[in-house]
C-alpha cells in the first residue's frame, strides 16, 4: 500500500498496521514540505467527521480549527457528511452530502514550492487516531 495508490479510490481502504505505519512514514515527509493544509472528511456523521479532524489536528501537532459560524449546527446535521477545513481560514464546515465515499484527503499547500502541493487519501478516518 502507498499514497499512490491510495489516488482515485472513493472510500479509504482497510489497512493492517503494518500498512498504516508505512503510509505514516510515506505521507510525514510530505506534510512537512508543506506550508498549510485543506482538508476534507467524508464520514457517515458529523460527530465522526470533527472527530477525524481532531484526531489529525492531535497527531501533528495544529491549532484546532473553529466551526465556521456561517454553517450549520453541528447537532442538526443528520445522515453521511463532508467536512471542509482550511488552515488559512483556521475554520471548518460540515455539509450534509449522501452518496461520498468514506475517507480523510489531506491538501498540502506550499507557494514557495509548489512541486510538494499535492492531495492525499483517502485514508481511514482513524488514520491519526490512538
Amino acid at each position: 500500500m502507498s499514497l499512490i495508490a491510495l489516488r482515485g479510490l472513493r472510500t479509504a481502504p482497510v489497512l493492517t498496521e503494518a500498512e498504516r505505519l508505512a503510509l505514516r512514514a510515506e505521507l510525514l515527509p510530505r506534510l512537512e514540505a508543506c506550508d498549510w493544509f485543506t482538508v476534507g472528511v467524508m464520514a457517515p456523521s458529523a460527530q465522526l467527521a470533527v472527530e477525524c479532524l481532531r484526531q489529525l489536528e492531535a497527531a501533528l501537532g495544529w491549532d484546532p480549527l473553529e466551526l465556521d459560524p456561517a454553517g450549520e449546527a453541528l447537532a442538526a446535521i443528520e445522515g453521511p457528511v463532508f467536512l471542509k477545513a482550511n488552515q488559512t481560514s483556521r475554520r471548518f464546515l460540515v455539509r450534509r452530502e449522501a452518496g461520498l465515499g468514506e475517507g480523510l484527503l489531506i491538501t498540502g499547500h506550499s507557494p514557495a514550492d509548489p512541486e510538494a502541493e499535492d492531495t492525499w487519501g483517502p485514508l481511514p478516518l482513524d488514520f491519526f487516531g490512538p
